[in-house]
């Protein structure tokens, strides 16, 4: 039986195919994945330690230890508006999350309007499944990415079955404003249309308050809104692979039979590693932003000293994602960066359409030396 067309289809990891083109390569600075080169802090890969001597190796409850539940209620509480522990569900990773979302609300045929340039597996996940994925795009205004607001509300209809957003946004940064939050919220009640929220970055957040605006600022508990978060990028657990969902109560059945048969369940060693790092969160989490902001700062004012190298500063996220004048084609660049110049970034094409001819540099370093070494090697390339 041939494999489905929608799978078929589906592009290859553009990132991967620039990162096969440095193997073998001893003197790569690589900031092509979305990742920071700090290890897991001691205490929670501690955490994980002793719940393995203790000999928590067997299966979980399909949505999460109830002790974890109820440290990321309260940790989302602290954060945004009450949430109790009747919506959420722990799954393995973020990317977890995400499908797990997607399965348990769109279907074939279905339409997914999804706000790019974005991480690719977003808009994967429901071709995947067989739904009508839509892109919008966001556009440039300034030097900076920006939402057409009345445009995505004229492109989410009645037909319209999920609104899928990431904000803070991978690769630009862009961050919605609570203004086109509520905006895109009371529209979607009136299409009935589900929003997704990805919110990974949310604490990845250099503006005012200890988070991006988020829409859990501003919905009720029983709105058509599924907000997917991960430990990944503030808790430095990327290869840990443990996220959550907030969700409407009435969906904790449904999302607990697909976690049952998509993963079964979190390990338990990985959990314990994720309420570690969340009782330390109000010390680590703030610090560890302070150090990507540093990598930030030292990067996007290099960048912009280069002639022909339009960047905007992300509010949020860990990417500067820039273009150079002339260099449309970003995969053909990035691979030229790699081969010639040991230089490793991702190409925007990776990010959909919107982002051809960009290309995303991960700031996430703890020596903003690095940062510095990577933009000499993209001066010389540029022959500057």
């Amino acid at each position: 039986m041939p494999m489905r067309a929608a799978i078929e289809q589906l592009p290859g990891s553009r990132i991967r195919e620039v990162a096969n083109a440095g193997l073998g390569r001893s003197d790569m600075l690589a900031f092509w994945f979305g990742e920071s080169d700090e290890p897991t802090p001691e205490f929670i890969r501690q955490a994980a330690v002793d719940s393995l001597a203790r000999g928590e190796t067997f299966y979980s409850h399909n949505l999460g230890l109830p002790e974890l539940r109820d440290a990321i209620a309260r940790y989302t509480t602290a954060l945004h508006r009450a949430v109790t522990p009747d919506r959420i569900a722990v799954t393995s990773s973020g990317v977890s999350a995400l499908m797990i979302a997607m399965q348990a609300l769109a279907g074939a045929g279905d339409e997914v309007v999804v706000v790019e340039p974005v991480w690719p597996n977003l808009p994967a996940q429901p071709a995947i499944l067989g739904a009508v994925v839509k892109p919008f795009a966001l556009h440039v205004e300034h030097g900076a990415w920006k939402l057409d607001l009345d445009a995505l509300l004229a492109a989410v209809t009645e037909r319209t079955r999920v609104l899928l957003v990431n904000a803070p946004n991978n690769p630009t940064g862009w961050t919605l404003t609570r203004a086109e939050q509520q905006a895109l919220l009371a529209h979607c009640r009136r299409t009935g249309t589900w929003i997704v929220a990805d919110e990974v970055y949310e604490r990845v957040w250099f503006g005012d308050g200890p988070a991006a605006p988020s829409f859990l600022d501003i919905a009720d508990p029983e709105d058509r809104l599924v907000v997917a978060h991960s430990f990944s990028k503030s808790f430095l657990m990327t290869g840990w692979r443990l996220g959550w969902l907030v969700l409407p109560a009435r969906l904790m059945d449904a999302v607990g039979k697909l976690i049952e048969f998509n993963t079964s369940c979190a390990p338990v060693f990985v959990q314990r590693a994720g309420l570690a790092g969340l009782a330390q969160a109000d010390d680590f989490v703030p610090q560890l932003v302070g150090r990507l902001k540093l990598g930030r700062d030292t990067l996007l004012p290099l960048l912009c000293a280069l002639p022909g190298v339009s960047v905007a500063t992300p509010p949020g996220g860990m990417y500067a994602f820039f273009r150079v004048a002339g260099q449309d084609d970003s995969l053909a660049f990035a691979k030229r960066l790699v081969v010639e110049h040991g230089l490793g970034l991702a190409p925007g094409v990776a990010f959909g359409a919107a982002g051809e001819g960009w290309l995303r540099w991960c700031f996430a370093s703890r020596e903003p030396q690095r940062l510095v070494l990577g933009v000499e090697r993209l001066r010389r390339a540029l022959r500057l």
